[in-house]
């Protein structure tokens, strides 16, 4: 496969051209600037799989029906710390970020914030929420369900989604630290932004439908855990916290993207919020944080190696590199984002793994 030509495009006028399809597919200026936002953040911090790859996904769903326009946000407080915010179908973007505001609330308020989203649409990255927290110098971890499309341990058919955890702390002079990682071994969007530039995956990604491991992304009929077992029970243990806590279908039951754009997700999301003060002093938890990345980069690097990195360090360093140089941006998705095609029809009913049946 060749490579994919790219476009570099500066994060500002990446939001404004999401921004503007989004409000063409019939999203409010509010919600589409809000999931702009949003993806931007991610293809700035090269999380490609949940930038503008994905906006003609949005904007059919948008299109169609599948997402409430005008939802009914409502946040209900369940004890001192925890509540439930309703998302009533709404863009996930914008339901998770305000649920995230609540949730940071109550631990400011008494030390822990746990606010369950019920009922939202897909929500993206979600490094983005749990730094929303950590830059209010809180400690946060947000889990979340997603699609059907991964094969237990031992299993042939797929059960549990890739059901992702992200996770931020604050640091002493130094943006926070931010670990956003799925239970498989690679993201779904990881296999979409594969397709979108015509690559092939890593055999260990995926398998196909006879279950052998696939490099084709269009042969992928299931992902893998990662590490195996360890990565299944991380999967189950984020399906029971986003789904059966909140009262909301699980496994095999979760809503599939791709099955029917007119009807809404109904998918679940858990935030854990953290007041370090209410625990140790936070300007010495966050210069032990600051030394901790200190230490891991002057730990002795492996063959291979330039430097330790703390995990997720790397989303940080090519931001910095992306603000001088702009955003790669696939060329025929640059090209949709930029015309006057509001959405392609491809992805409604195309099943688990967005083909066309």
């Amino acid at each position: 496969m060749k490579e994919p030509q790219m476009i570099r495009v500066r994060k500002h006028d990446l939001h404004d051209l999401i921004q503007h399809k989004l409000e063409a597919a019939g999203l409010s200026e509010e919600h589409a600037d809000g999931v702009a936002e949003s993806l931007a953040f991610a293809d700035a911090r090269g999380i490609h799989s949940h930038g503008a790859v994905r906006v003609d996904y949005y904007a059919e769903r948008i299109a169609k029906g599948g997402t409430t326009l005008d939802p009914k946000f409502a946040f209900n407080k369940t004890g001192p710390s925890s509540g439930i915010f309703e998302a009533d179908n709404g863009v996930g973007h914008v339901a998770a970020r305000r649920a995230m505001d609540e949730a940071i609330q109550l631990a400011q308020e008494t030390g822990v914030g746990i606010v369950g989203v019920h009922e939202m649409g897909h929500s993206g990255a979600l490094a983005y929420f749990v730094k929303q927290a950590a830059d209010q110098d809180m400690v946060a971890i947000s889990v979340c369900q997603s699609d059907p499309m991964v094969v237990p341990f031992g299993g042939a058919e797929p059960y549990f989604g890739t059901n992702p955890i992200a996770f931020a702390a604050p640091r002493a002079d130094g943006e926070p630290v931010i670990f956003d990682m799925a239970t498989t071994v690679q993201a779904w969007g990881k296999i979409l932004d594969a397709r979108s530039k015509g690559v092939e995956i890593p055999p260990t990604w995926a398998v196909d439908a006879n279950g052998e491991p696939t490099t084709d992304p269009d042969q992928v009929n299931a992902l893998l855990p990662v590490a195996g077992p360890k990565g299944y029970g991380l999967m189950m243990m984020v399906d029971i916290l986003s789904g059966i806590l909140l009262g909301l279908p699980f496994g095999k039951r979760v809503s599939s993207m791709y099955t029917d754009l007119t009807a809404g997700r109904n998918l679940g999301q858990l935030h854990i919020v953290i007041n370090p003060a209410f625990f140790t002093s936070l300007k010495e938890f966050k210069e032990n944080i600051a030394q901790m990345v200190n230490e891991l980069h002057a730990t002795k690097p492996a063959p291979g190696f330039d430097k330790v990195l703390y995990p997720g360090e790397l989303a940080e360093l090519v931001e910095t590199d992306y603000a001088d140089v702009g955003i790669p941006i696939v060329k025929d998705v640059y090209d949709y984002l930029i015309s006057d095609t509001v959405h392609f029809n491809q992805y409604d009913h195309a099943g688990l793994f967005a083909k066309q049946e």
